[in-house]
């Protein structure tokens, strides 16, 4: 295989890492925000005021686009030799990160029902979903000391 199909690989491999976990982090924020409209319309039909945490509680699951783009660049280094390597990386990494996304946001539209119908529990919510955060983070971080130990970067 010539060396600019396999470096086109690793590059697919990379994409796929930022990509899949912006997917997970659309779904996951679309759920919320669903959640959080519909939360708002209850406050406004009984008379109650619209808590703006629920905002906050939309964009929680955005933050794992971040990781993938973290993610994206480590890849990126990869020696095109070990292009498999790199299409496994993104693509299970991308998978991973995406998913804590979509379940956080899933958790997220949870909350958001809860805190406008409570108006209690904020901080627990935001506590709960940095729960399900630290999986995608934990991705990240052993993704990167595994490539780094090894030894498949430039």
């Amino acid at each position: 295989m010539s060396e600019s199909i396999q470096q086109a690989l690793v590059y697919l491999g990379a994409f796929a890492t930022f990509g899949l976990s912006a997917f997970g982090s659309v779904y996951g924020c679309g759920v919320a925000a669903a959640s959080a409209i519909g939360s708002w319309k209850k406050c406004y039909a009984q008379g109650k005021a619209a808590p703006f945490q629920l905002s906050i509680l939309t964009g929680v699951p955005m933050s794992q686009t971040i990781y993938g783009m973290i993610l994206m660049g480590e890849v990126l280094k990869i020696q095109v030799a070990y292009w498999p390597t790199a299409l496994l990386i993104g693509f299970l990494g991308g998978l991973a990160i995406g998913y804590s996304a979509a379940y956080q946001g899933r958790a997220a539209a949870g909350a958001c029902d809860a805190l406008a119908e409570t108006g209690k529990g904020f901080v627990n919510y935001l506590i709960v979903l940095g729960i399900v955060e630290t999986i995608a983070i934990f991705v990240l971080a052993f993704a990167m000391m595994f490539m780094g130990n090894a030894g498949i970067l430039k």
